[in-house]
């Protein structure tokens, strides 16, 4: 029997892909997907960006100099010195017994300060007065004598010799009360003097010497010094100006009683007022300078000798002058320059010259007009060139703010805040 194997009908069974045509296109679709996504990117990095808007111009505050008349003055540097400064030293030696102050506090002119042990002199001044009852005694008799001898006269009872030498005696008895007298001043003034008191009032230096040291009268130095005393009210203030200064306010007709202002080193202003006492009478030809001297009232004793201060002298009358903030003063390397807007609003640079500060303005000697807007606020963000936009302000004198007031010290009372 023959065995025939049935035939398949390949039309009607669906074909499948074949294995090797489909990993092909995984292959491919992994390689054009990155591609794709590049391209992507790189047209969004080359898109154009839109155009950003140009941000406004800075805000400035301007305004015209302020005109005013103001003094000249010319600066100076110096210290205070005490009008009268006096060495304390005994008149009479011995030993101190008592002192009679605070180191440092203020004392009045007679007062008492140191106490010299004064029971020898004491003693010298009883015996020179018992001196004196002896002269006068001496004295009586010479003239009882004397008186006898003149009644005697017209009798021819006594020689004229004998009269002679009766009214020597009588010269010489009242010569010697007279130097028993001097005695007694001359001890009354050595009791005096072992109280030994200021000469002049003001603040009174510490103490040299302590109680039961001996002390030693002498001339000048030989003496012991026991203290100093500085009065201060007034001070002085002095300075040396140099030959230009000098040749300025000579021919300004500054001199004697001219007014001065000072201030010390953590003021501000000038709140010291005072005037012009003492110019030296030559120049030192070392250093070309001249030495001056201006007195100020210091009645709350708070200016104290060797303290720093800057001083300024009126070197003429009042001239007129433009004055600016000091905070508008920009500095361009060596140069001083203001800054300006224009117009149409562009900023530019003004070389000035500057003067003193007054009032908290500054004065511009040159470079500068009346009509210029010079820029007081916001000088950091006006370029020269740039254009800004201006807020239109105005100048005015800074007043001055009022100092605390001090009172002055008690006499007897030693304090550090004086």
């Amino acid at each position: 029997m023959n065995m025939i194997a049935p035939i398949k009908d390949t039309e009607a069974q669906p074909v499948e892909a074949a294995p090797g045509r489909s990993a092909l296109w995984k292959r491919a679709m992994w390689v054009v997907a990155p591609l794709v996504v590049l391209a992507g990117g790189y047209g969004l990095v080359q898109r154009p960006n839109p155009a950003m808007a140009a941000p406004p111009p800075p805000t400035v505050t301007v305004a015209t100099p302020l005109q005013r008349d103001v003094t000249e003055w010319d600066d100076y540097v110096g210290r205070f010195e005490p009008s009268r400064s006096v060495e304390v030293r005994p008149r009479v030696s011995g030993a101190v017994v008592a002192i009679h102050f605070t180191d440092g506090q203020i004392v009045k002119a007679g007062q008492p300060l140191f106490t010299i042990d004064p029971r020898p002199y004491a003693a010298a001044l009883a015996e020179a007065q018992a001196g004196i009852a002896t002269a006068n005694s001496d004295l009586a008799l010479a003239r009882a004598n004397y008186d006898r001898a003149l009644k005697l006269v017209d009798v021819d009872a006594v020689s004229k010799s004998e009269v002679d030498r009766l009214k020597a005696q009588v010269q010489a008895a009242s010569a010697s009360l007279a130097a028993a007298q001097a005695r007694v001043r001359t001890r009354a003034l050595d009791m005096e003097f072992t109280v030994v008191r200021a000469p002049i009032g003001g603040r009174i230096s510490d103490r040299k010497i302590d109680i039961g040291n001996l002390v030693a009268a002498g001339e000048g130095a030989n003496a012991t010094l026991l203290t100093t005393i500085n009065a201060l009210d007034p001070i002085y203030f002095s300075f040396d100006g140099s030959e230009a200064l000098f040749l300025k306010a000579k021919r300004a007709g500054a001199g004697a009683a001219s007014p001065v202002e000072i201030r010390l080193q953590d003021e501000g202003d000038y709140r010291w007022k005072g005037r012009l006492d003492f110019t030296d009478n030559g120049l030192d030809p070392k250093s070309g300078t001249i030495r001056g001297r201006a007195v100020l009232s210091n009645p709350a004793l708070f200016l104290t000798p060797g303290m720093f201060g800057n001083m300024r002298l009126a070197s003429g009358g009042t001239v007129p002058a433009l004055m600016v903030p000091d905070s508008a003063i920009v500095t361009d390397q060596a140069r001083k320059t203001v800054l300006v807007v224009g117009k149409d609003g562009t900023v530019s640079a003004k070389p000035v010259q500057l003067g003193p500060v007054v009032d908290g303005l500054r004065v511009i000697r040159g470079g500068l007009t009346l009509s210029d807007r010079v820029v007081i606020t916001g000088t950091q963000m006006a370029m020269p060139g740039s254009k800004v936009q201006v807020v239109i302000g105005a100048i005015k004198p800074v007043a001055a703010t009022p100092a605390p007031a001090i009172a002055p010290p008690t006499p007897g009372q030693a304090t550090l805040a004086q």
